[in-house]
């Protein structure tokens, strides 16, 4: 009866703390229909925790409007995580990251569609500079 009351006990204090499956980090991503370099980051994404449910759109432009995204810091596709949006093609790091710190801005951006970056084809030729999307001029946000 003692060992049952010692496991029980045991069982009661390490459970709650273990985690069977991360639950993936779900997102919407929205890309130009045509486009498949987009598939390519969700895939990528997919393969780091994410879940995101990528829907084709002929209307980007509108959408980051309404998100508040500058044009100098547009990306391939726009994808909305949490409560923030993340233009091109960031690495999961810099989303995660994003994600466990919540710093009091937009979202985050890689502008552009540079080569090698994750989804993308081709070498990587220098470091990839991610930005803050928020009020005033864009900030660094990471260097990869």
């Amino acid at each position: 009866m003692k060992r049952l009351n010692v496991l029980a006990l045991l069982f009661g204090l390490i459970l709650p703390g273990l985690s069977w499956a991360d639950e993936p980090i779900k997102g919407k991503l929205y890309k130009n229909p045509q486009c498949g370099c987009c598939q390519g980051h969700a895939d990528y994404l997919s393969e780091k925790g994410f879940e995101l449910e990528v829907i084709p759109t002929n209307d980007l432009q509108s959408l980051r409007r309404q998100l508040g995204v500058p044009k100098k810091l547009e990306g391939c596709h726009t994808i909305l995580i949490g409560d923030y949006v993340v233009e091109g093609h960031v690495s999961a790091a810099s989303i995660k990251r994003l994600l466990a710190e919540r710093p009091d801005i937009k979202g985050i951006s890689m502008p552009g569609m540079p080569a090698g970056s994750p989804g993308m084809g081709g070498t990587k030729t220098e470091p990839f500079t991610i930005y803050e999307i928020s009020e005033g001029m864009p900030r660094v946000f990471a260097v990869e």
